[in-house]
């Protein structure tokens, strides 16, 4: 979606696979700049390892502990930035635009590096978010560390056991999210309870992008509006074009590219 957004404004950059070892993250990170690259996406495994190598973190990317994008800054200082919680928002917010009521009680299923992102995002948005995994401890520890990091979010942030809490938090809740990597491959078992049901108005997030998954598929025969991730992937990235360019992304290119090319 890079490189067809690059063509579409006749950009003369290239954006490249570049396969790091974890042994290595540490060079490969600081001779970014000395090879004249703008920037960089860094994948699993290596969201944590180049935290040490990088000048400065953004507020979402120090609190989340993550980083999906560096920006090679004009004098080759390393910004460290996680763009998945923007995309995310920005996303839903144009997929609901039409909603005419807000969002704000938010159930998040999960609390693995995807959630991190979607949670700060939201409560620093002002949702009240709770948070349900199955182990307790690993929500609890992540409300802890978000609202030290968004002090004004305390008292918007609960842990809760799931699939205990399920039901009482489905009834109360406007969104759903989805952030585990349940879906991903067909046959595995719902993120979700099948006995709890969905409200025609509200609004199921699934951030699986690569298949139609049996979440959202539950969803939207009940009447709910089912969003996948496919949206975040595309807005999260137009954040990293713009951060890298300082041109404004051309979103409706990079989403036909990553459509044509699953």
């Amino acid at each position: 979606m890079h490189n067809a957004a690059f063509a579409s404004l006749g950009i003369d950059w290239a954006y490249v696979p570049l396969p790091v070892p974890p042994e290595r993250v540490g060079e490969a990170v600081c001779g970014l700049a000395a090879l004249g690259f703008a920037g960089a996406n860094v994948t699993v495994p290596h969201k944590q390892a180049v935290i040490p190598f990088l000048d400065e973190l953004t507020p979402i990317a120090r609190a989340v502990g993550a980083v999906n994008t560096i920006v090679v800054r004009p004098d080759g200082s390393l910004l460290g930035d996680s763009t998945d919680g923007a995309g995310f928002m920005a996303d839903l917010r144009a997929q609901i635009a039409n909603r005419k009521s807000q969002i704000a009680q938010v159930l998040v299923i999960g609390s693995g590096g995807a959630a991190r992102s979607v949670v700060y995002a939201l409560a620093e948005a002002g949702a009240s978010v709770a948070i349900a995994n199955r182990t307790l401890d690993r929500a609890q520890d992540l409300c802890q560390t978000l609202a030290a990091a968004l002090p004004d979010a305390v008292g918007r942030l609960s842990a809760h056991s799931f699939p205990d809490a399920l039901a009482g938090l489905a009834a109360k809740s406007d969104l759903i999210v989805n952030t585990t990597s349940l879906g991903l491959h067909e046959g595995d078992p719902l993120p979700w309870d099948a006995s709890v049901p969905f409200r025609p108005d509200q609004v199921v997030y699934d951030l699986i992008y690569n298949r139609p998954t049996e979440l959202l598929a539950l969803a939207r025969s009940q009447g709910a509006i089912a969003i996948d991730g496919l949206g975040m992937l595309v807005h999260q990235g137009a954040l990293a074009f713009e951060m890298w360019t300082g041109v404004a992304a051309p979103v409706a290119v990079m989403a036909e590219a990553v459509r044509s090319n699953p």
